[in-house]
């Protein structure tokens, strides 16, 4: 057995995850290094949910009677949770979302019809990175589409991080927004937000980073980025479905539009006009998603009571050895950095001219879950020139042994293909 150090006590904490115990083809246990694409959950948050449905399940926040008042104090109680969790200095900054998608995607459309001096318009730049998800990528293409602004982007380096050779030519004094991840979910990269906010700040651009990779990882403290706006979505950090995060400056979410209208976001409604009500609920149209928030909070008590610091040095050392160890595999090439310094726990590979999508599926008759495909984020592909990767990724739970497994299996992979 490899011993690390800096890990967690895995033996213990996959007992909280009843999916890992599941046998799959022919009596194998899983594998699962897919948490990149979602996290399992442990049996905290399940628990959590179950509670919820079976014994406070109400709307919230216009009941008077006694259930409705405790789904109102569990579903408020985790946007408190999450607002410690990240270090906000407000939790009214804390919007639910239904995912980090449209967590971006509410902030383009607030931007594409605020007033000045928040407005996007044909006169301004909007700046992406080449390495970003689609979910930072076409919303930004829509609003460039429908209000005229230049789309921008910081192109990749060989050695997977952001070109940033020409920072000054690509945020100019005509950029009004910078959106760009903080970890790459195919690089696995982490990127220099200091440079980034810095020249931001030199132009009075606002900042909105994309946190769904790093917010299950490692510590994220929302005043020390500096940023304007930061997405992250629950499913990836031990969370159910259904349930995003958009955290936004208190100043700018009382001067910018709501992006839905309904229910619940407003304060009068005539048949004229209506008025709205301040942030968060301003922008949390309709009933929330109440269930899926109780869980989130309990996910945030799972993590919080483990430690972000001791999860993110768990991760480092998996990361480090699962590189170490790939890059024994004769003919397979890490599409991202290959040292554990400065990336995250996701890493992505091709296996010499076999294609992604067989080595997925010769490796499931093993029982081990990796992802194949683009992982949506088919500009990076293109920049490589390869069609798809395989993408292994870790989490708190994750082992060496299943690193080994992994290239076991990988080692078979190359027997069946010849």
């Amino acid at each position: 057995m490899t011993i690390l150090p800096g890990l967690l006590d895995t033996e213990a904490i996959r007992k909280d995850f009843p999916l890992l115990d599941r046998v799959v083809h022919d009596g194998k246990k899983i594998v699962y290094l897919d948490s990149a694409a979602t996290s399992q959950k442990p049996r905290q948050v399940l628990d959590a949910l179950n509670e919820y449905y079976e014994r406070h399940n109400a709307n919230v926040h216009r009941g008077v009677y006694t259930v409705a008042e405790e789904a109102t104090a569990l579903y408020e109680g985790a946007r408190d949770k999450v607002a410690a969790f990240i270090n906000a200095p407000s939790r009214d900054e804390v919007i639910f979302t239904k995912n980090a998608s449209e967590s971006l995607n509410l902030v383009a459309n607030m931007l594409g019809w605020a007033d000045e001096p928040y407005r996007v318009d044909h006169e301004t730049e909007i700046v992406i990175t080449e390495m970003e998800h689609h979910s930072n990528i076409v919303p930004w293409q829509l609003l460039s589409q429908r209000t005229g602004a230049k789309l921008k982007w910081f192109g990749l380096t060989d050695d997977g991080r952001l070109d940033l050779s020409n920072i000054d030519e690509i945020i100019t004094e005509k950029t009004k927004i910078v959106s760009f991840t903080l970890v790459s979910n195919l690089l696995g990269t982490v990127n220099p937000v200091e440079a980034i906010v810095r020249r931001a700040q030199e132009v009075g651009a606002l900042l909105c980073i994309d946190a769904s990779q790093a917010a299950p990882h490692m510590p994220l403290d929302v005043q020390a980025l500096q940023a304007d706006f930061v997405a992250f979505t629950g499913h990836k950090m031990c969370g159910p479905t259904g349930i995003g995060v958009l955290w936004g400056r208190q100043e700018l979410l009382e001067d910018l539009p709501p992006f839905l209208g309904g229910g619940e976001m407003i304060e009068t409604v005539s048949m004229h006009s209506s008025t709205y009500a301040p942030a968060p609920h301003k922008f949390e149209a309709g009933t929330p998603p109440i269930a899926q928030a109780v869980g989130l909070g309990a996910a945030v008590d799972y993590l919080s009571a483990i430690g972000m610091d001791k999860i993110a040095a768990h991760e480092h050392a998996i990361t480090e050895y699962a590189v170490k160890r790939l890059l024994e595999v004769p003919d397979l090439r890490i599409i991202g950095p290959t040292t554990a310094e400065d990336r995250g726990a996701a890493i992505s590979f091709t296996l010499g001219d076999i294609h992604p999508h067989d080595v997925g599926q010769v490796l499931d008759e093993q029982g081990i879950a990796v992802r194949v495909g683009h992982h949506c984020a088919r500009p990076v592909c293109l920049r490589y020139g390869i069609p798809a990767t395989t993408r292994a990724s870790f989490y708190l739970y994750s082992t060496p042994a299943e690193v080994d497994a992994l290239v076991d299996g990988l080692e078979h992979v190359r027997n069946f293909f010849g």
